[in-house]
């Protein structure tokens, strides 16, 4: 599914059980149209999007769905944006991402930017930043029985709600502490500010290269977030004896894992590309994201 017309062409996802990114489509495909560049979706979404007949349909099972695509734009929540960071892994096709949810740090545009980001996309007005991603082995009795990825964080979490789950924490080869808990952790700095966050992590910038590991509600004196170097790998061994607990890759993949398991989570090595359209800082996008209170600041006297 090359593109040898020459023709500029964009993938559009989009989660169509919303009314806003129904809407939100149709007016980022007619601006597209309207500017010479061809448009590519599902046929799935395409059943509930109001679709000119030039726009052309594939399905996911389709070999290089990408293929001859210049970017992926994304419209959605936070659900939709990891969705779409699926494919533009797959494809190494940059990522723009338009928030149709609550916080969306993935997101580098809101709903009231449609026209901005349609401008944008025909302009070539955009750059694209790599994020780290995870690779992630799970082994049962030392053989590797599973192989993910994420680019949020890879979660191990308990199952039973009565019972913690029992683990021995690893970096580098080398036991760190053990203890029972509701689960663990392993974040990129993209992913410092997801699932990490809610258990207590720290914000990591997005340009800072480590890997975090972030214990969730840890009966322990000893259970304070770690952030370690990008090329370290850490591991979390589910005890004998314990619940069986289940792993979670950026909240989209699962699987269960049996008492003895071992996860194991070192840096990706296939980055997710996003599209970028702003030269705010980090330091900008997370006050605006959480709303965090700056009135009363002065700055440094020039």
């Amino acid at each position: 599914m090359t593109d040898s017309s020459g023709e500029r062409t964009v993938f559009l996802l989009a989660h169509t059980g919303r009314p806003a990114a129904i809407r939100s489509a149709e007016l980022v495909v007619k601006g597209l149209l309207r500017c010479g560049l061809g448009v590519r979706v599902f046929e799935h979404e395409a059943v509930d999007l109001p679709l000119p007949p030039e726009v052309e349909l594939v399905t996911e099972s389709t070999p290089g769905v990408l293929d001859g695509c210049e970017l992926l734009v994304v419209l959605g929540g936070d659900g939709t944006l990891l969705r779409g960071a699926e494919f533009a892994r797959a494809s190494g096709v940059p990522m723009l991402g338009v928030n149709l949810g609550r916080v969306g740090f993935l997101a580098e545009a809101e709903r009231d930017d449609l026209d901005k980001v349609v401008d944008r996309v025909v302009t070539r007005s955009y750059e694209v930043e790599e994020r780290m991603t995870l690779d992630v082995i799970v082994r049962t009795n030392g053989d590797v029985v599973h192989r993910d990825w994420a680019l949020n964080e890879a979660a191990v979490q308990k199952v039973s709600p009565e019972r913690m789950l029992e683990v021995v924490l690893e970096i580098d080869g080398r036991p760190v502490t053990g203890f029972g808990c509701d689960g663990i952790v392993c974040a990129t700095p993209t992913g410092s500010t997801a699932y990490a966050f809610s258990a207590g992590g720290p914000v990591v910038w997005p340009e800072v290269e480590a890997l975090l590991m972030v214990p969730i509600s840890a009966h322990a004196l000893f259970a304070k977030p770690l952030v370690t170097s990008p090329n370290s790998v850490l591991a979390v061994e589910v005890q004998n004896g314990t619940p069986h607990g289940v792993l979670w890759c950026d909240g989209r993949r699962t699987l269960e894992l049996p008492a003895g398991a071992r996860v194991e989570v070192r840096r990706g090595a296939v980055p997710v590309r996003l599209a970028r359209l702003h030269h705010a800082s980090f330091t900008d996008r997370l006050v605006a994201k959480f709303a965090l209170p700056v009135s009363g600041w002065r700055g440094a006297p020039h």
